[in-house]
């Protein structure tokens, strides 16, 4: 099973249909999205597989219009952070912005921790957990989002075009 991992696309409507298109022809079976949409919209676009959410700090606003599209294109909602499992996998996800939550989140001790906010593309591990930072489609150096092939533990950064 193979994720595509998205995060901060901060309402940039091109460039996320240009990122998901790229994770389309990834092969993505499902998408994760790490927060900092800013308009429900973008959920929707995200949506064209199974796709897991959070917000972020820039979604507090529309949290409650985020919740009905997500009902409204089957999108799982994990509020401010939740943990799902995929192919054996635990995966936690949250923004990363509430430490309180990140600390939440690490002392269950998933597999793999995904979070965005920095707007920096990461990958590093901390004790048993695979920290994971796609990178972001707005205000980033570099406009990248990721692959992670859960049966392999490949990642994979892709660059989204500016």
């Amino acid at each position: 099973m193979k994720l595509g991992i998205l995060s901060d696309t901060h309402n940039q409507r091109d460039r996320c249909r240009e990122a998901v298109s790229l994770l389309q022809a990834a092969g993505v079976d499902a998408i994760v999205h790490c927060g900092d949409f800013t308009e429900p919209d973008i959920l929707e676009l995200c949506a064209v597989r199974p796709c897991y959410f959070v917000l972020g700090n820039n979604d507090a606003d529309n949290a409650q219009l985020l919740q009905q599209t997500a009902e409204a294109v089957n999108a799982k909602f994990l509020e401010w952070g939740g943990v799902i499992t995929l192919a054996g996998k635990t995966i936690a996800v949250t923004h990363g912005h509430l430490t309180a939550q990140v600390r939440r989140l690490m002392a269950q001790q998933p597999d793999y921790l995904l979070s965005g906010h920095t707007h920096v593309a990461d990958d590093r591990c901390i004790d048993h957990t695979r920290r994971i930072n796609p990178g972001a489609l707005h205000r980033a150096r570099h406009f990248t989002v990721a692959t992670l092939d859960l049966l392999t533990d490949e990642l994979t950064f892709l660059d989204v075009p500016r």
